[in-house]
């Protein structure tokens, strides 16, 4: 399996967890899989959600300001809009209101997530630590 594969699968497992009525931003995603500055890659594997086996609720991950900047990559303009609103989110402009209130953290939810078995989320990836010279 190409790693950019694995990453995607990664990604689906977390936002499968993610409540209706919530949202969370790609970067959250990113931090819990401990690759914080893959937030756009996080973007990528959402574009390619439909050809995911299992189904994938890209509609509940937004920009980290609460914004819809994937909604072009749905079947319609407002689907993203309504898919949110249809789970009692409020969206003006393309925002999400009260962004704070229903944002879901991965990094708090899935704490201590121990059961590891096909359903549940893949292990978190190790990063590399930096050495430091004397």
């Amino acid at each position: 399996m190409k790693k950019e594969e694995d990453f995607f699968t990664r990604v689906y497992a977390v936002v499968q967890e993610i409540p209706k009525g919530r949202v969370t931003s790609y970067g959250a995603i990113a931090n819990f899989l401990g690759t914080g500055l893959s937030a756009r890659t996080v973007g990528w594997a959402m574009n390619s959600s439909s050809s995911s086996t299992k189904r994938v609720p890209a509609h509940r991950v937004v920009n980290s300001k609460g914004l819809l900047t994937g909604k072009h990559h749905f079947a319609t303009p407002t689907l993203m809009q309504e898919l949110l609103e249809a789970e009692g989110a409020v969206v003006i402009d393309n925002q999400i209101q009260d962004f704070e209130k229903i944002f879901w953290d991965p990094m708090k939810e899935l704490k201590g997530k121990k059961n590891r078995s096909k359903s549940s989320l893949p292990p978190k990836q190790k990063t590399k630590s930096k050495s430091r010279l004397p």
